[in-house]
């Protein structure tokens, strides 16, 4: 039986996302194992999707329970997270407030105006753009925003970051989970391991206690992309462990069962480095498979990085969750408005407007080597 089982959902999906083969991906790193990705960037008609969706899935039913009238959340400028709560406020006819931090040191001419934050205003959201920086635990402009509506005579439902400290927050990730066992059987085969990027925490989280339950949670190998690790992993062991006791898993899930590499969340949150976009470019020229500089390029540069180490043995295949936010690229034109045929030199810091601070390169010795010789 399913560990949602008792738990309303609301259709906010498509259903089950696809799991498709990357030949070409896997053949240009090597050949020695299988890359395979599940599109949760195509989960929904909603907005462009993303796995924000999975977990409003379970929340929105709380949310109409409650009699709100408007959801109020918060991110960075471009939030992926904020613009799936706009779509969702639009989709159940409720109004939308956002806070939107200035969480990335970033300073393309566009970034406030293009990608995530666009669609976002699209929708209708109330987009409150604020001047404080990155933080994944409760913050007191979201706090002031819930306060806003209230004092305007409405009623809000909070929901925080990336929904992660949310009481279902982690549910969407243990259905993610069943869902892989559900498809594997039909593959024929089982994955060895899976890719995920983590910040807030839920994904992997609800990813960890629904894999769990199939003993091979240790497999699930987040990519930390936050650069706050000590903070982003106690926040999934919080997650894990009020997840677990709400779907009642039956078991503690233990500290070996939580995995998450640091090492390519540099030069900071949001802040793409070399290798994230050589991995980005990899992804698209052999695959057309779009990822962004937050979340998914930094989860490709990991995986990258990792296979090319030799850290998975000969013969895995390898499960690459998108997660989605495609659209924020658009915020991120001076990395690549000279791509093409050729690529630029990697090397030469990528132009800004006239005015604005440059962004510091990465110092890191280990970027991945040159995609094209």
């Amino acid at each position: 039986m399913s560990l949602l089982a008792k738990f309303e959902r609301y259709p906010l999906t498509f259903g089950p996302t696809p799991i498709e083969l990357l030949p070409r991906l896997s053949a240009a790193l090597g050949g020695k194992v299988q890359v395979y990705a599940k599109r949760d960037d195509c989960n929904s008609g909603l907005a462009m999707g993303g796995n924000k969706l999975r977990k409003l899935e379970y929340i929105v039913p709380d949310a109409l329970r409650s009699g709100a009238d408007t959801l109020v959340s918060i991110g960075g400028v471009q939030s992926n997270h904020t613009r799936m709560v706009a779509a969702t406020a639009a989709k159940i006819g409720m109004k939308c407030v956002v806070i939107q931090e200035k969480w990335v040191p970033h300073y393309d001419a566009v970034y406030d105006r293009v990608g995530n934050i666009l669609l976002t205003r699209l929708m209708g959201a109330d987009s409150r753009l604020i001047d404080d920086g990155f933080d994944i635990g409760i913050r007191k402009s979201w706090e002031d925003a819930i306060q806003s509506v209230k004092d305007a005579g409405g009623k809000p439902y909070p929901i925080p970051a990336g929904a992660s400290v949310h009481k279902f927050g982690g549910l969407g990730y243990v259905g993610f989970a069943e869902e892989v066992a559900r498809q594997e059987a039909e593959l024929g085969f089982t994955f060895d391991y899976v890719i995920v990027c983590v910040v807030t925490g839920s994904t992997q989280a609800g990813m960890i206690v629904g894999f769990a339950a199939q003993d091979r949670a240790d497999r699930v190998i987040g990519i930390d992309a936050s650069g706050t690790l000590d903070q982003t992993r106690a926040q999934v062991r919080r997650i894990v462990d009020d997840t677990a006791a709400l779907v009642g898993l039956g078991r503690a899930v233990r500290d070996d069962e939580i995995v998450i590499n640091p090492d390519y969340a540099y030069p900071a949150y949001g802040v793409p480095s070399d290798a994230t976009n050589d991995a980005i470019r990899l992804a698209a020229r052999t695959e057309a498979m779009i990822t962004d500089p937050v979340y998914e390029g930094k989860s490709m540069q990991g995986l990258i990085d990792l296979t090319r180490k030799g850290f998975f043995p000969e013969g895995s295949r390898i499960l690459y969750a998108h997660l989605g936010g495609a659209p924020a690229i658009n915020g991120y034109s001076y990395y690549y408005k000279d791509d093409g045929p050729t690529l630029p030199n990697r090397r030469k810091p990528a132009a800004v407007p006239v005015g604005e601070p440059r962004i510091g390169e990465s110092t890191r010795h280990d970027a991945l080597p040159p995609l094209f010789p």
